[in-house]
């Protein structure tokens, strides 16, 4: 037997997916408080069912279309809020922790893959429990799921998924700890010392916000344009997802509308578009797993894990805390830098804010995470990943 489902269908069962989420982490706090996302927890009920079905020889089939509209959506909002004046306003702080960012994604793909070579499997594999589910979170590894299926990782979106709950999970555990932890031990917790200046970021100049339908239609025009730079690597062999190209024309029209005062992109505005894009496809791309087929690579997969959780938490104690100052804020970064690094952007703003209401404020560290984990590192990750995998294909 088999279900089809329509463009109307999907649409209402990702509106249904966000609430049914809502209301059983409500009901479950405890998923409310290690950051998971409503829109996993409603679209793995959803995933769940459809294996279920399949289990009793039903068949649930439709048009991915929606969905892949969604996420490029999504990750074109990333690129036009990929300024390079914010770069600038944070100065050598924010360069040097993109910089320690970009060494644990690298360090993130060695291992992976080196470890998945060893245990004799596709190298790609070693990709996803690393730079793709963790520091990219759920939502970058469904986006790669498909490619990486395409490229013989049978079950790719499911371990995706896996792998980032896990690591949502194990940063938000851990992520305050290591920063308690550097605070303890340094007798850091002096918190009106931690930071003599706040940064303060203006996201306007005192001018009204841009339209709805200004933003809108810029988003458009780069998700359009963004199809031509994907076809052109294209036809040079070199594989990309699909919404890398939007997500570079998006960077190149934000920079060339703050270089021309234009006040075209609104970043509030387009964090709204994102979130709303982002919930929707989550639901989505889940309800497309194949959770059958990720069995006999479960195990594999969360030995890498384990790795990763070694890897970043010596990276935060030996060069993070050392190289950001060795202070309060340091202590308070490097809490961040595993939060973001191991699971999402929220994880690391929830293990940070623990810190404070404890310890006492500490700006400067939350501007130089945010700018870093929630705009950059999500650039240069899709980048890095899409290079990997055209390296080991």
């Amino acid at each position: 037997m088999i279900i089809e489902l329509t463009a109307f269908h999907l649409l209402g069962l990702a509106g249904l997916g966000v609430v049914l989420g809502r209301v059983i982490t409500r009901r479950f706090p405890a998923l409310s408080r290690v950051n998971i996302p409503p829109s996993i927890v409603g679209g793995l009920v959803f995933a769940l069912v459809v294996t279920g079905l399949h289990g009793r020889g039903v068949s649930v089939e439709f048009q991915t279309t929606v969905r892949d509209i969604l996420m490029v959506t999504f990750f074109t909002t990333i690129g036009m809020n990929a300024s390079l004046q914010l770069l600038r306003l944070g100065g050598v702080e924010v360069a040097v922790f993109l910089g320690i960012a970009v060494l644990g994604l690298l360090l993130q793909i060695l291992w992976g893959v080196w470890t998945a070579t060893l245990l004799g499997l596709n190298p790609l594999v070693g990709l996803i429990p690393g730079a793709i589910s963790l520091t990219g979170g759920p939502a970058t590894a469904l986006a790669f799921g498909p490619v990486l299926e395409a490229n013989g990782v049978a079950g790719a979106s499911a371990l995706g998924l896996g792998a980032g709950m896990f690591g949502i999970v194990i940063g938000g555990l851990l992520g305050g700890h290591i920063g308690g932890h550097l605070i303890r031990r340094h007798d850091l917790a002096r918190p009106m010392n931690a930071d003599a200046a706040v940064v303060v970021v203006e996201e306007t100049d005192g001018t009204p916000p841009t339209s709805w339908m200004n933003t809108v239609v810029v988003l458009c025009i780069a998700m359009a344009l963004g199809t031509f730079i994907n076809t052109g690597f294209a036809a040079q062999g070199i594989t990309l997802p699909v919404y890398i190209g939007p997500m570079i024309c998006a960077a190149v029209i934000r920079n060339l509308d703050d270089a021309l005062g234009g006040g075209n992109v609104t970043p509030a505005r387009m964090d709204e578009i994102a979130t709303i894009a982002l919930e929707l496809f989550i639901v989505l791309a889940m309800l497309s797993l194949r959770l059958w087929e990720i069995a006999n690579l479960a195990l594999p997969v969360l030995l890498i894990l384990c790795g990763q959780i070694v890897i970043l938490g010596a990276l935060c104690w030996l060069l993070v805390f050392p190289v950001m100052g060795r202070n309060y804020q340091a202590a308070v970064t490097s809490t961040g830098y595993f939060g973001f690094m191991m699971g999402t952007t929220a994880n690391a703003m929830a293990c940070m804010g623990e810190l404070v209401r404890k310890y006492g404020p500490s700006p400067r560290a939350f501007f130089v995470v945010t700018i870093v984990g929630a705009l950059f590192i999500d650039f240069i990750n899709a980048l890095l990943i899409t290079t990997a995998i055209n390296l080991l294909h």
